[in-house]
């Protein structure tokens, strides 16, 4: 049976944006025209979800400055985030062991990797190693030893390569280790392993779910590669202006970019 769309003509009962490069803005503001055609839209019947690659502790200050009460989708699809309330609702680890072999078959192909680790769990640090490039200004932890990054349960690795450009160093990593971890590539510098078979359509299906909404009520917005199993999951998928070529050409339509206020630009038009 097919689900009612939300009142005032808006045909989407859902809304999922990813943050980084869609919703914000490089500075990591979200416009006030962005926030009011989101509020106008939920005002219509549709729900929002943000759905970020961020773990749930570099996810939380944005959450609060929006005011944003609803569920989140972090951490690639491993943590379902209520920010009403401030707890997880799920959340699922990446296997150590799996993920030291993984580490290993990739350094085996490309030689030593500048590392870093997402801890699971509300608080959860991020571990970062010698010569890992953190993107922005966001709190993160150093270690030297690499045995640290296996005492206490993670939700992913970030690795990058001296000289490996990112699709370059994804690309190595799931012909080297793609049957041991998913592997996705979420931004400049920014590539991650994950548990197998992990997606942001695996947390976005989950929160859904628990909102008695379906793919069919859902369009979604993103920037980079690892928004294309949300695109393949929700009925329409737009891709900013500035997303990754890969994104585009899967998604349904494009828009502006984030500095360009890209998703109001669409909200709007589904509005009016």
């Amino acid at each position: 049976m097919t689900t009612a769309a939300p009142s005032g003509g808006f045909p989407y009962r859902l809304i999922a944006t990813d943050l980084d490069g869609t919703l914000l803005r490089s500075d990591e503001s979200i416009s006030s025209r962005t926030r009011d055609a989101l509020a106008a839209a939920t005002a219509a019947g549709a729900a929002h979800i943000v759905v970020t690659g961020r773990a749930a502790p570099w996810t939380r200050h944005i959450l609060d400055d929006l005011g944003y009460q609803g569920l989140a989708v972090c951490a690639q699809g491993a943590q379902v985030y209520d920010a009403g309330e401030h707890r997880l609702l799920t959340s699922v680890t990446l296997d150590r062991q799996i993920a030291g072999l993984a580490l290993a078959k990739i350094e085996a192909e490309v030689g030593p990797l500048f590392l870093a680790a997402s801890r699971d769990g509300l608080d959860g640090a991020v571990l970062v190693g010698p010569g890992y490039s953190v993107t922005g200004k966001l709190p993160s932890t150093p270690f030297t030893d690499a045995s640290d990054l296996w005492t206490a349960p993670l939700n992913k690795l970030y690795i990058q390569h001296p000289t490996l450009t990112d699709d370059e160093l994804a690309e190595a990593a799931r012909l080297a280790a793609g049957g041991f971890v998913s592997v996705a590539m979420a931004g400049a510098g920014i590539v991650e392993l994950l548990p197998l078979g992990l997606s942001k359509a695996t947390g976005l299906s989950i929160a859904a779910r628990r909102l008695g909404l379906k793919a069919a009520d859902t369009i979604a917005f993103g920037d980079m590669p690892n928004d294309i199993a949300m695109f393949a999951w929700a009925a329409h998928g737009v891709a900013m202006a500035n997303a990754h070529q890969e994104l585009k050409a899967v998604a349904d339509e494009v828009t502006s970019s984030h500095e360009e206020d890209g998703i109001a630009v669409v909200l709007e038009r589904l509005l009016g």
